[in-house]
């Protein structure tokens, strides 16, 4: 799963990253090196056909599920086209920019974080499944309603000795094709699943443990403690296609 990201630069930057010349920007969450569920973090999706950045908050719960299931932050690939997930994945697909992910082995008591990013450092492109829809009310109760999810897939590789899972991440392409709202989500659905960059597109290294306390930030969240392990690349980074909980 992923349960915390670096999302250290502005939505600026990320939406020229992406390779759009513009965007709608209704986003005022300041950058962070340690974004944390439970918090309200830019992702970018399409209104009709333009590019929009929007705070959303990092978890969701289905308005009908509120006394039946646990607020997700992460959504299996496995299962994104079932019931609970299918309508997210027809009109709430999302990208997440971000730099890194955070993900951790060792005991409880001894969690050593890890940080793990784009070897050409350049920014990720998370998929996300979003309801965009309005809130019942302003009960703060409520405010996973109007959520987002991380979508995840097995890891592979030497990534899987870190965790066992990792967010999906496309290409700026791909992830395009992904917010597409005339993709029909099984396409959606194999577009992520084909084209997710593997773990040749990363490397991985150890970082504070400071990044273990969700409340800390600064740069020094992301500087190696130890050498940077990544797998023999042995394709282009950047492919592209033609055409808490975990649920």
């Amino acid at each position: 799963m992923c349960g915390r990201f670096d999302q250290n630069d502005i939505a600026r930057r990320y939406v020229a990253a992406f390779g759009w010349a513009d965007a709608v920007y209704d986003s005022a969450a300041r950058p962070t090196f340690n974004a944390a569920p439970g918090t309200y973090r830019p992702v970018l999706h399409l209104v009709d056909g333009k590019l929009h950045v929007d705070d959303m908050y990092w978890g969701y719960r289905a308005s009908w599920a509120a006394d039946k299931l646990p607020v997700c932050v992460n959504a299996r690939i496995e299962k994104i086209t079932n019931n609970y997930w299918g309508r997210l994945l027809k009109s709430g697909r999302a990208i997440v920019p971000a730099n890194g992910w955070y993900e951790w082995t060792g005991a409880k008591g001894k969690r050593q974080p890890w940080h793990i990013h784009r070897r050409d450092r350049e920014p990720l492109f998370m998929l996300a499944l979003a309801n965009f829809g309005p809130l019942r009310d302003d009960n703060p109760d409520h405010k996973a309603e109007c959520g987002f999810v991380l979508v995840t897939a097995d890891a592979e590789g030497g990534m899987v000795d870190v965790h066992d899972r990792r967010p999906v991440v496309l290409s700026a392409a791909d992830a395009a094709t992904w917010l597409d709202p005339d993709l029909p989500r099984e396409q959606a659905e194999m577009l992520a699943r084909q084209m997710a960059l593997g773990p040749d597109a990363f490397e991985w290294y150890p970082v504070s443990t400071d990044v273990n306390y969700a409340g800390r930030d600064g740069a020094h969240l992301v500087e190696p403690i130890g050498e940077p392990i990544s797998e023999p690349a042995t394709e282009p980074v950047a492919a592209s296609s033609a055409g808490k909980g975990q649920a």
